[in-house]
């Protein structure tokens, strides 16, 4: 049989492997950073009614643009994130991983370089390979923040192209400040001072589950910094596939150069437009989920475990001598987590109540286990 190797894939791609975790059957699944609320009845009538208006119009294209849809993300994004933009700040594609793509495809590529500080969201790396991009691994300290003189020197060092900055962090749930922010992308731009400077990415997609105020008043006056958000976590949409981008209005206008003709269709606008009109009591779970987070972090350090600061809906928790050992241990009690390949470290959603005490269950029945 041919083989992936067998085939003409281009060299970067050869040994890598796709993103991706376990979809396993169990009683608790608290591996993916999903919602744990089923959207409420009100909001499911209204996609109904939404989509139903949508599909007698399946003959035609949808609004390629997004107009109503990019009108109403920048009407959320005013009303929560603490800076006033406009729908010619914002562009909306299939899920935030659409927009990293579309970043790469018209900002990074063939001969260019994008960084991240790893550990950090996985997909940033995958991307950058998948556009051609070249990818540098830049370093975080031991608690996983950043610091920000090793980070100024790795830019410089390496000149990239597009910087990435993940706040709050995926696996690790780590919040990054706005100085350090801005001291990054005032560091990226000196780097490349003799080209057109560098794209500043924060990828801010558990935003709404932070103790801090958004990032988003950063992109004022700073035409190379991008945020970018989805509407998988805190709108409980991870289905639907729609993420955004807020930006100074020629990165908008850049994006479209590589967009799919398209690339959203009537069905996902439609849902997602019903979503934004239940933007306060989606956010309600968001708050619930935020105290379930912290009595997580609570409950786990008083276990013994080591737990990283999180201002996501996830905690990264350990540690452990063999972590995947670990891993299968709490599966094989019914609760499945994410082996994030942190070292001697896991990663667990914040569910509820109940997936929540019996995830805690699992663990002292783990700790129990290991100490005796």
């Amino acid at each position: 049989m041919t083989g992936i190797d067998d085939l003409p894939i281009r060299d970067e791609l050869r040994g890598t492997s796709p993103y991706g975790a376990p979809q396993l059957d169990v009683p608790v699944r608290l591996n993916t950073n999903e919602n744990p609320y089923p959207l409420p009845e009100e909001l499911v009538a209204r996609i109904t009614e939404r989509v139903a208006e949508a599909a007698r119009h399946l003959n035609r294209y949808p609004d390629r643009d997004a107009i109503e849809l990019r009108t109403e993300l920048a009407g959320y994004l005013t009303r929560t994130a603490g800076h006033q933009v406009s729908v010619a700040n914002v562009w909306a594609a299939n899920g935030s991983n659409e927009v990293l793509q579309q970043l790469l495809q018209t900002f990074g590529g063939p001969g260019r370089t994008a960084i991240g500080f790893e550990p950090s969201y996985s997909m940033h790396a995958l991307v950058s390979r998948g556009t051609g991009t070249g990818w540098i691994s830049g370093p975080r300290n031991a608690d996983y923040t950043i610091d920000v003189d090793s980070a100024r020197a790795a830019i410089a060092e390496h000149r990239p192209d597009v910087v990435f900055i993940t706040s709050p962090n995926n696996p690790t749930g780590t919040a990054v400040e706005a100085e350090t922010v801005l001291a990054l992308h005032d560091a990226a731009q000196a780097a490349r001072a003799d080209a057109a400077g560098a794209l500043v990415v924060i990828d801010e997609a558990y935003g709404e589950f932070s103790h801090r105020p958004s990032l988003l008043p950063l992109i004022e006056g700073r035409p190379r910094l991008v945020l970018s958000r989805t509407m998988s976590k805190a709108f409980g949409a991870a289905g639907l596939r729609l993420g955004y981008l807020a930006a100074d209005p020629a990165v908008v206008d850049a994006v479209q150069l590589v967009r799919l003709p398209y690339h959203l269709s009537a069905v996902t606008q439609a849902t997602a437009l019903a979503a934004l009109e239940h933007t306060d009591t989606l956010l309600g779970y968001v708050e619930t989920l935020k105290a379930e987070r912290d009595r997580l972090v609570s409950e786990l350090r008083a276990l013994g475990c080591e737990v990283t600061e999180s201002d996501a809906n996830f905690v990264q928790f350990g540690r452990f001598e063999d972590a995947h050992a670990a891993w299968q241990a709490l599966l094989e009690r019914g609760v499945l987590v994410r082996d994030n390949g942190v070292p001697g470290m896991l990663r667990v959603t914040a569910g509820t109540p109940a997936e929540n005490d019996a995830f805690l269950d699992a663990v002292r029945e783990l700790m129990k286990e290991t100490s005796a």
